[in-house]
């Protein structure tokens, strides 16, 4: 009991520090597995869901009326949406990493805010690299869309008939939506670096910084319930 109360004691820093880490990845990480399960049971009563059916009429309206310069000009702005996405991805991993490069002069700053966390250089430099893990999933999720959003480019354009290769709306928009759900991803990891860039200051300005993304994030894919 002792040592027991002793090792509290003495590491109770690191415990707290953790402690919020995991529980606030329980909380983004229950609310999106919630998220996903109803987009699939209930697609119309979230915005992703409802855009997957959106994207999937879209794809047979431009493949049936070949409406191809909406449809370039529509993946065009995807496509530079995601790159640019990227991007900044890209810049804000330079910044981590001068960060890290810097990490005895900046850390000492940030503790002023920090009550409860541990202080320990150790633990401030797997929080960055927490971080940098994040943008990293941000830059290939990014990527990866851009990459999609080429190959549907190519694939809605295809005539539809004898010489179409097997390519119908059905699989392109399954194309389309892979792409989508890749920006989604990166999003996600952009919205999620909120509470980890703030777990810097401190445990308690991770959670409650995650309470406030779950209210905004429940805001923004839930559809308003409408009355008949």
């Amino acid at each position: 009991m002792d040592s027991f109360v002793t090792f509290i004691s003495t590491y109770w820093r690191y415990i707290v520090d953790l402690t919020v880490f995991v529980l606030s990845i329980l909380i983004l990480g229950g609310y999106q597995w919630r998220l996903v399960r109803r987009s699939r049971h209930s697609p119309t009563l979230t915005v992703r869901g409802l855009n997957a059916l959106a994207r999937a009429a879209w794809v047979e309206r431009v493949m049936t009326e070949d409406r191809d310069i909406m449809a370039v000009q529509t993946l065009r702005n995807s496509t530079m949406a995601a790159t640019l996405m990227a991007s900044t991805a890209v810049i804000l991993i330079l910044g981590i990493l001068n960060m890290l490069a810097n990490a005895d002069k900046i850390g000492p700053a940030l503790h002023v805010l920090n009550p409860g966390g541990s202080h320990e250089p150790g633990i401030w430099i797997l929080k960055l690299m927490l971080i940098l893990v994040d943008f990293f999933v941000a830059f290939f999720s990014f990527s990866l869309a851009v990459r999609g959003y080429n190959h549907v480019g190519f694939l809605i354009n295809v005539p539809m008939g004898s010489g179409s290769h097997g390519i119908t709306p059905a699989k392109v928009a399954l194309h389309l939506n892979r792409a989508s759900a890749y920006y989604g991803i990166g999003m996600r990891t952009y919205y999620f670096s909120v509470p980890l860039v703030l777990w810097l200051f401190g445990p308690v300005w991770m959670l409650i910084s995650t309470i406030g993304l779950l209210l905004i994030l429940r805001h923004l894919d839930h559809l308003p319930q409408q009355e008949d």
